[in-house]
């Protein structure tokens, strides 16, 4: 296993894994499993954040207590699927910055094509968590998390429900210090990039489209 990546395997998270792969799911119910299921992933990916004290006055007596450090987080979302995952982590953290990356696949080569891209301020200074259902070729994961450089992210973790050992592969190769957490890892890529047995395209699975 690739020491930048994480497999979280929490029982919860599997069980909703579970419902979400099952093709009669409907989309409404799809949505809100992986919102829950982000929410659960989110525990892990954001465990190490750093942190500070402030002084606070308890309804008992004042204490030093710990709080976030530094800026807010960004939750930056590969367009369309990734914004499956924004619910849930913005639950979790209300305050922080989202931004976006539109990329699409095209299929004849697999390469990633961007369309879109608008980001908070002051990457550098940030915690970027990028967000994308499938780690499949990893094509669009990895044009993403270069465009994030690009920008000025120097902080990136990246974090998808389901991902292909090819992707893994990939990702780790071409980004060897941005960690990678994951729900499952399954068996491989059919023909057309698809993770199998997977659970089919995400973006039609959320939205009902084909």
């Amino acid at each position: 296993m690739h020491k930048n990546l994480t497999v979280v395997d929490h029982p919860l998270v599997l069980h909703k894994l579970t419902l979400m792969r099952d093709k009669h799911t409907p989309s409404a119910v799809f949505r809100q499993l992986l919102r829950e299921i982000s929410l659960l992933l989110a525990y892990e990916v954001l465990r190490d954040l750093p942190t500070t004290t402030k002084t606070i006055d308890t309804p008992m007596t004042e204490r030093e207590a710990p709080i976030l450090k530094g800026k807010k987080l960004v939750f930056a979302s590969i367009l369309r699927a990734g914004n499956g995952l924004l619910d849930g982590l913005l639950d979790l953290v209300p305050s922080a910055r989202v931004g976006h990356i539109g990329l699409y696949r095209d299929p004849e080569s697999l390469t990633a094509i961007e369309y879109y891209l608008k980001m908070p301020d002051s990457l550098s200074e940030r915690r970027v968590i990028l967000v994308d259902p499938m780690l499949a070729t990893a094509n669009s994961a990895s044009a993403a998390a270069s465009r994030l450089k690009e920008v000025g992210a120097e902080d990136i973790k990246f974090l998808c429900l389901l991902s292909a050992p090819e992707g893994i592969e990939a990702f780790s190769n071409a980004h060897p210090d941005v960690q990678i957490y994951t729900a499952a890892i399954d068996s491989h890529l059919n023909e057309h990039g698809y993770i199998v047995p997977g659970l089919g395209d995400a973006g039609d699975r959320m939205y009902g489209t084909k």
